[in-house]
């Protein structure tokens, strides 16, 4: 179901307030723009006077066949080099300088390096070390470097951190060193330490690395990964805002419980108990008292209780709106197994816990309960619209579209359905390139308007897709007119707040919007996230990573924790290498454009 996963009518993808923003300071964002550059991988080949080598050079030594695949050294002859190159270099006359002989080693160790020979590379990079005066401190910062590389491809990490740590000693602003360090972090599972250390980088480098930036949004992942699996076991479910629920209640077109009569209690001045007294709560949209009243109705005797198996399906329900998913799972499993349930109970908890199997990543098992609904019903609407909203969120638009049209040939005057498969008419017509489609899709829009004047959703949509064809004055007049209908959708000042971002690139009055969607709606998780987002962007680190943990506390999915936790991880990550560094993030953009932290100084 759509609306489960976004927060309004159709929530706009994780990442895209990424490419709205852009930004050097795009690490944790979690979608870089590509560019032509090149991994720090190979030793420092730079000499005393820190010169780069040829390109050509460059290309030869990478012409060497796979390095970094190789783990075992080859025995060479390379004390016998060194008593010839001394022999003559004594015939000649020639006084070395400590720190000039110091180079020649390393330029030994180098070729030995790029033949594979990391046992004779690491004892040149020994004597280089050993010869090479303390006041030099730039060089031996290469010296440390390069023989943590031959270490790293004999895979001995503990020796990589070691010389990386030592090398940065001597130049606490190296990248390289850094970056060597985080691939060994990583090759070790110290997933924290390496997401410092490849933050330094990307910092260092000014995010201009392309190879960098997505080893960094792959440790990022990962360590959200991580945080999210030990967030689900601890999280405290929280029952969504009314705003949230009634979302997601509107894109059904005939669930029973929405639709059920219950008698009135028989005895005045009587509170209700059990179901009937959820049902009330449910009328009155106090959404905290449905599950415990649920469970008393469902632990009572069976004398006493007349609706057990509604009560299953709404507690399940509210479990699943809270992210509670074995809870829900459970009961959904209970209406389906009792055999005398009514069939139009188990055909939404067929639906129900479809969208839960989606939630927790097991797609087939979600797929397979549409088709057992479908099944037991051939012919609800339900069955074909929220499958139609899964497929959407999937990305197979064609499908999605077949299903969107018989939900509305099925129930022709649901105004969401209706939209909806606007909506899906839009997004495959973009994918096909199909402008006169496009131009179709528009009109379709504008008759679902006029048809369901009434409709949020209409004009909420509309307004979305006008700011994706860059109208932005049209759109921001479609969402005033949603928002003079719902004023307290949090979802339609989130999406105007990333449009004025588009449009107008107004971060204070993004800023702004955003503080209004939290205020009328403190469970939003969206709009945390975003505004944790833009403030990321204004360099306003902490703050960020203050919203961020809000965020998580209303994130539902394991999915979506993983999201929030790596754009945390991310704003921790680069609080703690700036303080390291001394660097501050507002001024990063413009020492990348001064050259301040160009790599070949260092």
């Amino acid at each position: 179901m759509a609306t489960f996963l976004n927060m309004g009518s159709v929530k706009l993808s994780k990442w895209q307030v990424a490419l709205i923003l852009g930004a050097p300071l795009a690490i944790g964002l979690g979608m870089y723009v590509v560019n032509k550059s090149s991994t720090p991988d190979k030793p420092d080949l730079r000499d005393g006077s820190h010169s780069n080598k040829s390109s050509k050079t460059k290309d030869k030594s990478q012409q060497k066949g796979k390095l970094e695949k190789q783990t075992i050294s080859i025995d060479g002859t390379a004390p016998d080099k060194e008593l010839e190159r001394k022999k003559k270099n004594a015939e000649l006359g020639e006084q070395l300088s400590p720190l000039k002989e110091a180079n020649n080693y390393k330029n030994e160790g180098n070729n030995c390096y790029r033949n594979g020979k990391y046992d004779e590379a690491i004892n040149f990079y020994d004597k280089a070390i050993d010869k090479c005066p303390s006041e030099h401190r730039t060089d031996m910062a290469i010296f440390y470097q390069n023989r943590a590389a031959a270490y790293e491809m004999l895979k001995k990490w503990n020796k990589v951190k070691e010389d990386c740590s030592r090398s940065l000693e001597c130049n606490p602003r190296y990248a390289k060193a850094y970056y060597r360090r985080a691939r060994a972090h990583e090759a070790t599972k110290d997933m924290t330490d390496c997401l410092d250390d490849v933050t330094a980088t990307c910092i260092l480098e000014m995010f201009q690395n392309n190879n960098t930036i997505m080893f960094a949004d792959r440790v990022l992942k990962e360590t959200g990964r991580l945080d999210a699996e030990r967030g689900m076991r601890d999280r405290v479910p929280v029952v969504p805002s009314a705003s949230f629920v009634n979302t997601y209640l509107r894109s059904f077109i005939a669930d029973p419980l929405q639709t059920m009569q219950v008698p009135p209690t028989s005895v005045v001045d009587t509170p209700p108990r059990g179901f009937l007294r959820a049902r009330r709560a449910f009328d009155e949209q106090q959404y905290d008292e449905i599950i415990p009243a649920c469970t008393e109705e469902i632990e009572s005797s069976e004398a006493e209780s007349q609706y057990k198996v509604e009560a299953l399906l709404m507690r399940g329900t509210f479990h699943l709106l809270c992210g509670s998913f074995n809870n829900s799972r459970c009961d959904f499993d209970a209406v389906l197994d009792n055999a005398d349930a009514d069939v139009s109970l188990r055909v939404y908890a067929y639906i129900k816990r479809a969208a839960l199997f989606i939630q927790t990543d097991e797609r087939e098992k979600g797929l397979a309960d549409f088709d057992a609904a479908e099944k037991l019903h051939p012919n609800n609407a339900d069955v074909f619209h929220q499958r139609a909203q899964i497929l959407l969120l999937l990305e197979q638009i064609d499908e999605a579209l077949s299903e969107f049209d018989k939900a509305v040939r099925l129930a022709p005057q649901h105004a969401v359905a209706y939209v909806q498969k606007c909506y899906a008419e839009y997004r495959l017509s973009l994918m096909k390139g199909d402008q006169q489609r496009l131009e179709r899709v528009i009109g379709d829009f504008e008759r679902a308007i006029e048809k369901f004047p009434e409709c949020v959703e209409c004009y909420s949509l509309m307004a979305q897709v006008l700011a994706d064809q860059q109208q932005f004055a049209q759109a921001q007049q479609f969402y005033e007119k949603a928002m003079k209908m719902s004023p307290a959708n949090p979802a339609l000042l989130v999406h105007q707040a990333i449009m004025v971002l588009q449009w107008r690139g107004d971060i204070d009055a993004a800023v702004t919007l955003l503080n209004r969607a939290i205020e009328v709606d403190p469970k939003c998780e969206l709009a945390y996230e975003t505004l944790g987002t833009v403030e990321v962007q204004r360099a306003q680190l902490q703050r960020a990573v203050e919203l961020f943990e809000k965020a998580l506390l209303y994130a539902k999915s394991q999915a979506e924790l993983v999201h929030v936790y790596s754009l945390r991880n991310a704003a921790l990550a680069q609080i703690n290498i700036t303080r390291k560094l001394g660097i501050d993030m507002n001024s990063v953009s413009a020492m990348a454009q001064s050259g301040y932290l160009n790599q070949t100084g260092m």
